[in-house]
């Protein structure tokens, strides 16, 4: 099995750590989970762009993958009000 390295923007940083307490490791779980399969089920590629995004209840984890180098890259986690502007 590969895996990918994961890394995580300044920005998701702050979003993260923004959140409420009890969501926050529920989310670390899932971007841990994207080292061994980067496209879950439920994850979505986002229409005109390279991108994905995971539901974890009302919170998107917004990432972007490079299979070539495997790295995931996660850029943003945002409510999903917010998530797509």
């Amino acid at each position: 099995m590969v895996m990918y390295r994961i890394r995580v923007s300044r920005r998701a940083t702050k979003d993260l750590a923004s959140l409420p307490k009890n969501y926050i490791r529920l989310i670390a779980d899932h971007i841990e989970a994207l080292q061994a399969e980067p496209r879950p089920q439920g994850a979505k590629k986002l229409k005109d762009r390279a991108d994905y995004s995971l539901r974890v209840g009302p919170y998107r984890i917004l990432y972007d993958i490079d299979d070539d180098k495997r790295i995931i890259t996660i850029y943003r986690i945002k409510h999903r009000r917010e998530a797509y502007r």
